[in-house]
């Protein structure tokens, strides 16, 4: 003992009270037991399996308040996830960023829509080309147009005509203007569609040239759609993707949560903040 105590540069009485020193108690609560929200977040998981923990936080408290338990916090659902291993994995990507002033996002419904494009390959080697319509504020995908062709002008005119009437119902003209964001593909700037779109109350907007962010709210849903929904999904052919486009979009918008939304799913937001009884 006393050896050790002139190694270490101490009196022996010290280490000898060191050494007899009752083990320190925890400090704060005891955590709580982990196994029923260990099921709760491999369900989520097992159905949505490209979901971060902000977003399965966001279905857990959904599910706490139609339950009517006490939802988790989320610094819990990461701690949980991370301990078991369900935490999305980083890709290390590195992507450009391009630099743009505007701002996409609005804060009344139906005064912006956007549009953008993407295609979905299938595994017989066909493709189907897809188009599709959001609001600005809550993000809804209000209306699509799919084809194994390219999206011509006409197909973009219909697009309209759909998101017009999933807003308004059958009118032959938007009661005020809204505006009409997308990039400059030729079916977007084709004179007739700049001229349809005019003349049912539509504002066309153009993005600046390779500026792809400038609608960045559409570029963001194109990632949405296809890593939640195309890479999970069976794509043996365009008939079946074409099929399932539907379904991938009633579930965007009834459940994906939106951090701008505050984790709400675009029918949420609506239901929660409508406004006047016209939907303006």
């Amino acid at each position: 003992m006393s050896a050790v105590a002139d190694a270490l540069g101490v009196t022996r009485q010290h280490l000898s009270a060191m050494r007899n020193r009752p083990p320190l108690r925890p400090r704060g609560r005891p955590p709580l037991p982990d196994a029923e929200l260990v099921a709760d977040i491999r369900a989520l998981v097992a159905e949505l399996p490209t979901y971060g923990y902000r977003r399965v936080h966001a279905l857990l408290r959904r599910q706490a308040q139609q339950t009517g338990r006490a939802a988790p916090n989320p610094k819990r659902v990461y701690r949980v996830m991370k301990v078991h291993g369900l935490l999305l994995q980083r890709d290390g990507e590195q992507r450009e960023e391009r630099r743009h002033d505007g701002r996409v996002a609005v804060d009344r419904r139906n005064t912006r829509w956007c549009s953008d494009g993407l295609e979905i390959a299938c595994d017989n080697g066909e493709k189907v080309r897809v188009a599709f319509a959001l609001d600005c504020c809550d993000r809804e995908a209000m209306g699509h147009v799919a084809t194994t062709g390219g999206i011509t002008a006409e197909d973009v005119q219909n697009l309209m005509v759909a998101t017009v009437e999933h807003r308004f119902g059958p009118v032959n003209r938007l009661p005020e203007q809204i505006e009409w964001l997308s990039d400059n593909g030729s079916c977007y700037t084709a004179r007739n569609t700049r001229a349809f779109a005019r003349d049912i109350g539509l504002v066309p907007r153009t993005t600046p040239v390779s500026s792809p962010q400038s609608n960045g709210m559409a570029e963001a849903f194109v990632r949405t759609l296809k890593r939640d929904y195309v890479r999970v999904s069976p794509r043996p052919d365009a008939k079946t993707v074409i099929e399932q486009l539907p379904v991938w979009l009633a579930h965007y918008n009834e459940v994906h949560p939106h951090r701008a939304l505050g984790y709400r799913s675009p029918r949420e937001y609506i239901a929660q903040t409508r406004e006047a009884p016209s939907g303006l």
